[in-house]
């Protein structure tokens, strides 16, 4: 028998072949509903009414939104945790892939927002991040893990549901402190009386063109005949001047339990965003 060398396995094969190990290696609470408490953090008041949420989404939309408390993150990441438990749970339909899991881990102090392939377009990450740093951390710093987890739901249903306005990230407005940054850059008050002297000379040069254009002021020199036409030659001196302006431009391109529900076949591939309290 000829010994034939092992030919090497493409990278995307080998990743794909590794991918049931991985979730294998994490021991996943079962999806026993929309709203999975491992971690025991909400009453079941509030269980009920997130879980009533999520339920009327995927009447509306099909779209099939988990919510998923973890007592841990068992040593990984947030992110390789909740795509591997959305994978798992397989959320969403399977021809769309319009799974979301919005993952609470108290203990780790983290938290995501895991959005299947067929949402990434309309719960973009940077809406995703948003809801997290603007609806969800400020309750959980306050200690108001629930209160953080249904304003997160709330936020998730607005953008699924065609109201991302508020989500929106926000320009930052900012203000300049003239004496603080004179005190940091001792140029400064050089450079604001450059540009002073350059608006002046703008101006006294608008002046003197309105002027020569009304006939108000004459400029030195003397007209000459060249092929018939009148031309105005002006003065020379001793030494000349010259001056010429350039301009530049620069660019800058985020448990209710029911024995019935299970996922939908749906799938991951990354999107999202994640966020710590």
């Amino acid at each position: 028998m000829r010994y034939r060398p092992m030919r090497p396995m493409p990278a995307a094969a080998l990743l794909l072949g590794l991918l049931p190990a991985l979730a294998l290696a994490f021991d996943f609470p079962q999806l026993t509903g929309r709203v999975v408490d491992q971690a025991g953090i909400m009453s079941t008041e509030v269980r009920s009414a997130v879980a009533g949420k999520l339920k009327d989404l995927e009447d509306k939309s099909s779209i099939q939104l988990v919510v998923a408390t973890v007592a841990s993150l068992q040593g990984s990441d947030t992110e390789t945790y909740a795509n591997q438990l959305l994978r798992t749970w397989q959320l969403g339909e399977k021809q769309k892939n319009n799974g979301v899991l919005l993952l609470v881990a108290p203990n780790e102090h983290k938290v995501r927002i895991e959005v299947g392939y067929g949402l990434e377009s309309t719960l973009t990450d940077a809406l995703c991040s948003t809801i997290i740093s603007s609806a969800i951390i400020p309750r959980f710093k306050a200690n108001d893990l629930p209160g953080g987890i249904e304003r997160g739901v709330d936020g998730i249903i607005s953008v699924l549901s065609g109201d991302a306005a508020e989500w929106q990230p926000k320009p930052q407005s900012f203000t300049i402190d003239i004496d603080q940054l004179s005190a940091r850059h001792p140029a400064f008050p050089i450079l604001g009386f450059l540009a002073t002297a350059i608006v002046l000379c703008l101006l006294i040069q608008g002046i003197v063109w309105l002027l020569l254009a009304a006939g108000l002021i004459k400029p030195e020199g003397h007209y000459v005949k060249r092929h018939g036409r009148l031309v105005f030659v002006p003065a020379r001196h001793s030494s000349r001047d010259s001056s010429s302006w350039g301009s530049s431009s620069s660019s800058s391109s985020s448990s209710s339990s029911s024995d019935s529900f299970s996922g939908g076949g749906g799938s991951s591939g990354g999107g999202g965003a994640s966020g710590s309290w």
